[in-house]
């Protein structure tokens, strides 16, 4: 299978990529699948149902959150009617739709599974290794599901890389998201898991992650809260890996960093 996962989507330059270059992606790079992560995509705080309709319509097969899922609060009812969104495992005990779904493409199944990793976050999260242990298990690689994507929304890339072992030969891939800055170790592990620790974001990187740079500049030099911040408006860098799974085990084939647009040096597929 030929997969795209495209990273932290932030506000109106992160959309407006995705939305407009994603559908002729789709055909020049025979994409299977695509999963996209929102949690940044309205105003850099949480997604509108409004904003996860024009994405899903854009192409993207489904949508991840993360520690930001419910920052727009009419979130919490669409999401439990639109079985294209993917919350992360360990969000809340009463969640309002699962951490991980199973879907159908051209006949065959993929896994979309999300954690939140527990280092330096600012809430005391379940433990992700055992819940996506456990979600691993009930949907195995090459047998139930023909590619499964693990994606560990955190801060530290050492948690990050303990769920890539952790995940090795069980996942067709285990992708980092929430830095907003691509990382350079993308890699294949020993047992055919490929993995990286951040894929990086959809958004303006001439800015500070994603928001334009003065106020959180200001916050950084004064030790001050000061307005809230704004998303960085100008010419975006669609960020994210492109993987090829085995058709036979699920396992990786290839994974390539995938950047067009914008500040960044490109990386096509």
């Amino acid at each position: 299978m030929r997969i795209l996962f495209l990273g932290d989507v932030v506000g109106r330059s992160g959309r407006s990529a995705v939305i407009e270059r994603l559908p002729k992606l789709r055909i020049e790079l025979n994409l299977d699948f695509v999963a996209v992560n929102c949690e940044n995509a309205t105003s850099g705080l949480g997604l509108s149902p409004a904003h996860a309709k024009a994405i899903l319509a854009g192409g993207a097969d489904c949508i991840t959150l993360g520690d930001h899922a419910f920052d727009q609060r009419d979130m919490i009812e669409f999401v439990s009617r639109e079985p294209r969104i993917v919350l992360p495992l360990n969000y809340a005990k009463k969640q309002p739709a699962p951490g991980a779904r199973v879907f159908r493409t051209g006949g065959r199944k993929v896994l979309v599974a999300v954690a939140l990793g527990r280092v330096f976050m600012n809430r005391p999260f379940d433990d992700p290794f055992e819940l996506i242990g456990s979600i691993l298990d009930q949907y195995r690689l090459g047998a139930s599901v023909d590619a499964s994507i693990v994606e560990i929304h955190a801060e530290a890339t050492s948690e990050k890389a303990a769920i890539g072992i952790f995940c090795d030969g069980r996942a067709s891939i285990v992708a980092g998201t929430h830095t907003h800055v691509p990382t350079s170790d993308a890699r294949i592990l020993e047992k055919g898991t490929a993995f990286i620790s951040d894929v990086g974001m959809c958004g303006d990187y001439n800015s500070i992650i994603g928001m334009n740079a003065a106020e959180p500049l200001q916050r950084f030099v004064s030790g001050m809260p000061g307005k809230r911040m704004q998303p960085a408006t100008g010419d975006p860098t669609m960020s994210g890996v492109f993987l090829e799974t085995d058709n036979a085990t699920g396992l990786a084939r290839r994974i390539s960093p995938f950047r067009v647009g914008g500040a960044l040096e490109n990386a096509s597929v």
